[in-house]
């Protein structure tokens, strides 16, 4: 099942150099994106590449270079690295972020989120756990915490975390959508439609808290709301292969075997080893 990182957060300050800033790197717009997966590249497929483009870099630089004593100047420049999957070149300006401001606990959540990527998740940990010592009300680091618990089999610790991000009144869909993956592994569908649902009103846009829905509807056997929720994923994201493959199933249980192998198809093309959509398209081809 498919969780969601928002990949990285600039700082908030209230001065003229935040506007020049903020104009220069064009990552006002916080995007979201990933997967279960630990590949990084999954984790970032959605974000819009703009963001960290070579064009936007330099116009950081130009800020920094004005201004090589400010924290926030390299907390942003490392979150469009990040977006670019220059995870390095990230962890050197959260570095130099935290180095400039041993407080700024956005950028050790940020650090903490390239820790990750980089296969370190004792150090993802200690960031998170350090932004979260430094502002207790900080719901990103409590959402980024949970999924790296949940993404080890900590679900407990997870649950506890995306419970207090939610207690804290986040309007972050991810503290929603991924708390519903721990209902629905539980069985308890109830619970997570009425997650999803939420992560829904707040990101109408993202497919995964649809296919998530979807999944628990099936499990409560209303095959029409699954089925809707499925066709709805894979207009916002045609490239998921799970919903393409949560399609399938759906047409498979209706008896249509034919329409159910080219789902089971678009799910293979998408990802070739992903289980449930090669076994599903061996049961349902040449119907």
């Amino acid at each position: 099942m498919i969780a969601i990182d928002r990949p990285l957060e600039p700082g908030v300050r209230g001065s003229a150099f935040r506007g020049a800033l903020f104009a220069a790197a064009s990552v006002l717009a916080l995007a979201l994106a990933g997967c279960q997966s630990s590949n990084p590249v999954s984790d970032l497929a959605t974000v819009d590449l703009a963001q960290s483009s070579d064009e936007n870099i330099s116009s950081l630089t130009a800020v920094i270079n004005q201004n090589p004593s400010d924290p926030e100047a390299y907390n942003v420049r490392g979150s469009a690295y990040g977006r670019g999957g220059k995870y390095r070149e990230a962890k050197r300006d959260f570095d130099r972020a935290i180095e400039l401001n041993p407080s700024f606990y956005q950028a050790y959540s940020n650090r903490a989120l390239i820790q990750r990527f980089l296969g370190d998740n004792a150090a993802a940990l200690s960031d998170y756990n350090r932004a979260i010592q430094l502002n207790a009300n900080y719901d990103a680091a409590y959402i980024g915490r949970g999924n790296l618990y949940r993404l080890n089999g900590r679900t407990q610790d997870a649950f506890a975390d995306f419970q207090k991000a939610i207690q804290l009144d986040t309007t972050d869909p991810r503290a929603y959508h991924n708390r519903g993956l721990i209902y629905q592994s539980q069985g308890q569908h109830a619970f997570a439609i009425e997650d999803f649902s939420t992560s829904i009103s707040l990101s109408p846009d993202s497919a995964e808290p649809y296919n998530g829905r979807g999944v628990s509807y099936l499990a409560m056997n209303d095959d029409d709301n699954a089925f809707s929720d499925f066709n709805t994923a894979i207009k916002l994201n045609g490239n998921l292969a799970e919903g393409w493959a949560n399609q399938a199933l759906v047409y498979e249980r209706r008896g249509e075997r034919d329409k159910a192998a080219k789902s089971y198809a678009a799910a293979v093309r998408l990802d070739p080893n992903y289980k449930p959509a090669v076994d599903g398209l061996a049961r349902t081809r040449g119907a």
